[in-house]
């Protein structure tokens, strides 16, 4: 599922934990002209702020919470059954109503942060909680079909994090406003389309838009297109923490930053996961 939260209408309306004092702090014509105002010693007490190693803590404390739902969805999966259609023998995983309750909530949870970001810190667990138990039970099913499919998924996920990193470290990639405008553009739009794939799905049938599933050249080709897409929103939540630690941004802040890079790896993982199956077809 695209990332839509950490985008620069946050950033800008999200209030900073501490700020220089204005100008009109400073002495005025009765005192001194540019004489400071002193009312004794200077306090060193600073509100506490988001920064980088806080925002790892809270991402780490969120993946222990979505690795343990997660084990709790494969669990629930089971192995595949045997099903006949029109006198043929097929297999079939069947994902419980429990995971796909986990993808509707995380779904509403996610628009909830997106206009209140600073519940994060109590709604990000909840997030990382139900989303596992999805996470958990379609990754067993795709695991029922295609032997190692999970651990080859999981893999390439972190490959892909460690390198958009490295390349984001290094500036190689360089998040300028344009960049955000396209990526966050593309990421609105996918979300659209599948938004509309799965009412098409709801009334034409599951097999009215094949190419999703496809392991055709156009289905492949989608695939790395989305996949990519959420490569390069990775690099748009590096950015915001970067940004969100310098600005100064209340110390709250770091767990909707969390939340969004958990978001994005979650729909990488997921995208991955769908690409290597149509890989496996061919």
């Amino acid at each position: 599922m695209p990332n839509p939260v950490l985008n620069e209408r946050t950033m800008q309306s999200a209030p900073a934990a501490w700020a220089p004092p204005e100008p009109s702090t400073m002495g005025g014509a009765g005192y001194g002209a540019g004489t400071p105002v002193s009312d004794g010693p200077v306090s060193t007490w600073r509100p506490k702020v988001m920064t980088v190693n806080g925002t790892i803590s809270a991402t780490a404390s969120l993946f222990v919470l979505l690795l343990a739902s997660a084990a709790v969805g494969w669990i629930m999966v089971g192995d595949p059954e045997i099903v006949e259609r029109d006198g043929v023998l097929y297999q079939q995983s069947s994902i419980p109503l429990l995971a796909w309750g986990g993808l509707i909530v995380g779904i509403a949870l996610t628009f909830l942060l997106m206009f209140r970001p600073h519940l994060a810190r109590f709604v990000a667990p909840v997030y990382a909680l139900a989303q596992g138990v999805f996470v958990g039970a379609i990754s067993r099913g795709y695991e029922n079909f295609y032997d190692g499919i999970v651990v080859q998924a999981a893999g390439a996920t972190i490959a892909v994090f460690g390198v958009m990193l490295v390349l984001y470290r290094t500036r190689i990639i360089k998040v300028t406003k344009r960049f955000r405008t396209v990526v966050t553009a593309a990421t609105l739009g996918v979300m659209v389309f599948y938004g509309l794939c799965l009412l098409i799905r709801l009334f034409a049938g599951p097999d009215s838009i094949s190419f999703l599933s496809s392991p055709s050249l156009l289905g492949i080709g989608f695939s790395v297109l989305v996949a990519g897409l959420a490569a390069f929103n990775l690099a748009l939540d590096f950015d915001f923490i970067e940004r969100g630690a310098k600005q100064g941004l209340d110390k709250n802040f770091e767990w909707f930053a969390a939340f969004g890079l958990l978001v994005t790896i979650i729909w990488l993982y997921l995208e991955l996961l769908r690409l290597l199956s149509k890989l496996r077809e061919r």
